[in-house]
């Protein structure tokens, strides 16, 4: 009989919900546990991660969610990876992920990557450390996933006075034009964040 390697599980589980992160009933229906048990598994991931000093991150539980995080000792790092030159610019995930979010506020990871039609994790990271988009909330419903809007950092960065000056979206149009328009607005838009 195989022996189940929990804390690997644990392990992808967090990385997989990111900072949305996982409570503890999740987790027992996930492992198919009882709740106690699954709180076991969990605190022992914890000790497992403060007793190695050669891990960059560790297992916080937040608003009754469990997440990985980076250790506070790395933060000068961190933080010269943010300001580095190279992370200055907004890939086209993280311009149409922005898009997204500028105009169909508040919405959820799944509703943009529904849109989108792939995975939006690293994006959304992107434009949080850039202070252009903040979670706004919680969604109702099962998982209660945050919801994401634009900040003031987004209208001061690009000189509106509110949301109701971005351009009107056409209401139906053929799919070519939908690219083409799409195309135009991203280059524009790399434009003025590289300006």
């Amino acid at each position: 009989m195989d022996i189940i390697n929990w804390s690997s599980i644990i392990e992808s589980l967090l990385f997989a919900a990111g900072d949305e992160g996982l409570s503890l009933k999740q987790l027992a229906e996930v492992l198919d546990v009882d709740e106690l048990k699954a709180s076991e598994i969990i605190e022992d991931l914890k000790k497992e991660y403060d007793r190695d000093d050669k891990r960059g991150i560790m297992v916080v539980q937040l608003a009754g969610t469990y997440q990985l995080a980076t250790k506070k000792e790395n933060a000068v790092y961190l933080k010269k990876l943010v300001d580095s030159p190279h992370t200055s610019t907004l890939s086209q995930a993280a311009l149409e992920t922005l898009a997204i979010i500028a105009y169909k506020q508040p919405i959820t990871r799944a509703e943009i990557e529904e849109i989108r039609g792939v995975k939006t994790e690293r994006p959304l990271h992107t434009l949080i450390s850039k202070v252009l988009i903040s979670d706004v909330g919680r969604a109702e419903g099962t998982g209660r996933a945050y919801l994401y809007g634009t900040t003031k950092e987004f209208l001061d960065y690009f000189g509106l006075k509110s949301l109701k000056e971005l351009p009107q979206l056409p209401e139906k149009v053929e799919d070519e034009y939908i690219q083409e328009e799409a195309d135009l607005f991203f280059s524009k838009f790399q434009e003025t964040i590289n300006s």
